[in-house]
């Protein structure tokens, strides 16, 4: 059963920004937001923040047992990359823990990965056809751990880029964790169709949200599967306070990468996110990022999306004003919502 079919009521869920809050803060927050009305979490897995102002970079698998422990919704690492600081089984077995620990909560969200996370490693940095290789190498041995060690049997892996010896996870939930994909293109987007279990992405033009929807489903179907049944989720991220000079102030402050138009997966430091920063101008955010304090401006947004057939869409204030935000879309945005 998928945790992300749970109605109208479950439509909305919390992002938690360990880029920008001290671990403890995002547990309370993520608790804070479920008592008024949001429902799960999902949590990105760095190492570092994008901007130094940012300030945090937690680490993830902890904080998501903490929120297991405070609240009841679904939970997620949206997304973490099993390719470079972590072999796949290492991932396995921290999802397949945290599944067993919470069960039918948990959910597994992958990438390709960034610089920014993983490239401290000093390891060659490949292309970004290369790392998309090695994540869904990565997924399908995930997927075999998971498969063969509910059924007490062992796995060995020799493919491409990674290599494991005959082994299992000993530690298993009674149902394994959908597998999710974050992509934003259409070669990816395919392939998650056909080798994961559903798709993650952030928020785009609609014709952009098609053309994924349309490419995930082709995928699906070429490997048998309904897409309509599959997990669609959207991370949206928004500016809101109580005026719209605090808002854009918040934004150009605090998440200036969300007015960076061009790719970021090889920039390998804060600081130089920091120095590009310094070039990101309020317009830059047109297109990309709602910077409101009208609540309706946001609603009519996100139920755009809502509207699309998205099962679960992660909401992220740029701003520090976050309980401000989580009162206020409590009672102006949440209930007015529909889910299709």
């Amino acid at each position: 059963m998928s945790v992300f079919k749970s109605g109208p009521e479950g439509l909305i869920g919390y992002a938690v920004m360990l880029e920008q809050f001290h671990p403890r803060d995002c547990v309370e927050l993520t608790e804070y937001a479920e008592q008024r009305g949001f429902n799960g979490a999902m949590a990105a897995d760095h190492f570092q923040p994008w901007v130094p102002q940012q300030g945090q970079s937690a680490f993830v698998w902890n904080v998501l047992t903490a929120i297991g422990e405070r609240t009841r919704g679904d939970m997620g690492p949206g997304v973490t990359t099993p390719t470079f600081r972590w072999h796949p089984a290492m991932v396995a077995q921290a999802s397949a823990t945290l599944a067993a620990m919470y069960p039918n909560r948990h959910w597994l969200g992958v990438g390709a990965g960034e610089a920014l996370n993983e490239s401290f490693l000093a390891q060659y940095w490949p292309d970004v056809g290369e790392r998309s290789a090695r994540m869904f190498e990565a997924v399908q041995i995930i997927k075999k751990l998971f498969e063969n060690s509910a059924a007490g049997k062992d796995t060995k892996h020799k493919g491409d880029y990674y290599r494991m010896e005959s082994t299992r996870l000993w530690t298993m939930p009674e149902t394994a964790p959908e597998i999710l994909v974050a992509t934003a293109g259409p070669l990816n987007a395919k392939k998650t169709g056909k080798f994961a279990d559903g798709i993650i992405t952030v928020g785009a033009p609609l014709g952009k949200i098609e053309m994924l929807f349309e490419k995930f489903s082709e995928g699906a179907r070429e490997a048998g599967k309904d897409p309509d049944a599959m997990p669609k989720v959207l991370q949206l991220h928004l500016s809101w306070a109580e005026t719209y000079e605090e808002a854009l102030a918040n934004a150009m402050t605090e998440w200036p990468n969300g007015g960076m138009k061009f790719p970021k997966a090889d920039i390998r430091s804060p600081f130089d996110f920091e120095q590009m920063a310094k070039l990101v101008r309020p317009e830059d955010f047109k297109g990309r990022m709602v910077i409101s304090p009208d609540p309706e401006e946001h609603l009519e947004h996100i139920q755009k999306f809502a509207d699309f057939g998205f099962d679960r869409i992660y909401l992220h204030n740029v701003g520090r004003n976050q309980r401000e935000w989580i009162d206020v879309f409590a009672e102006k945005v949440l209930p007015k919502l529909k889910k299709r």
